[in-house]
């Protein structure tokens, strides 16, 4: 493995080429510093870039020894954190990268690359990053919902709406607009779906009468176990983990 000497300190690195990649990008996680490079690049290309680069990879590098070092005392949004979604706790990721603004990726887990600029305890960002992610992601499921179901159903709501709801999972306003809360999300998708179905049917019929959950059952025809399922875990889903003091 390569290694840059900085003053006395020595870092390696892995050395990584991308024929997909448009600009060469470092990550530091902890105990390990990737260097992302072109496959045009040559030696000289890589060692210019990264003398570029020596002051913000040794700050960095010191920074993520200190907090790594210091674990009893680091926030929750660290690699090797678990975030909810679509029913799972996956892995987080954080890395330090020389980006200029917050990225998140996902593949199975979560990847949160800070940029150059974040210094110290960045336990707020990362939360608030997230909460924006997942936000976004439901506000894309429902309105996948939505589409797969308008055809069969043959109706369709005024508009539907995502966003923070303190009293239920979902509700429909007098003119037929469809609120759906955010937070199920983190439920598995067979629930969000269900809870989206539930509010269309109220399109139809405003009570929870025979004729209401047989209108559900013909659109949705296993809703019993999505509704069970979030009879029972109801109290698990929230997005209070990503409040920070």
């Amino acid at each position: 493995m390569p290694t840059l000497q900085i003053g006395r300190k020595e870092i390696a690195y892995e050395l990584r080429r991308s024929a997909t990649a448009s600009e060469r990008r470092i990550t530091v996680t902890p105990g390990h510093v990737e260097v992302l490079a072109l496959t045009s690049d040559n030696e000289d290309d890589v060692a210019g870039f990264l003398d570029r680069k020596r002051e913000w990879l040794f700050n960095t590098v010191r920074d993520m020894e200190r907090i790594v070092g210091n674990r009893h005392s680091v926030p929750r949004f660290i690699t090797g954190s678990k975030i909810p979604f679509r029913g799972r706790n996956l892995s987080l990721t954080v890395r330090r990268t020389d980006a200029e603004r917050v990225i998140i990726t996902y593949r199975n887990g979560f990847t949160v690359d800070l940029p150059f600029w974040v210094d110290g305890n960045a336990d707020r960002l990362v939360a608030t990053e997230l909460k924006l992610w997942l936000k976004q992601r439901a506000r894309i499921d429902v309105a996948g919902i939505l589409s797969d179901y308008k055809q069969r159903i043959g109706f369709i709501p005024r508009s539907i709406r995502v966003a923070s709801l303190s009293g239920g999972w979902g509700a429909i306003g007098p003119e037929g607009n469809i609120l759906i809360n955010w937070e199920l999300i983190l439920a598995p998708k067979r629930v969000l779906e269900y809870v989206v179905i539930h509010e269309l049917a109220h399109l139809r019929y405003r009570s929870h009468g025979r004729a209401f959950w047989a209108l559900v059952g013909k659109i949705m025809p296993d809703y019993a176990e999505a509704k069970r399922w979030l009879e029972v875990n109801q109290s698990k889903i929230s997005a209070s983990f990503l409040e920070v003091n």
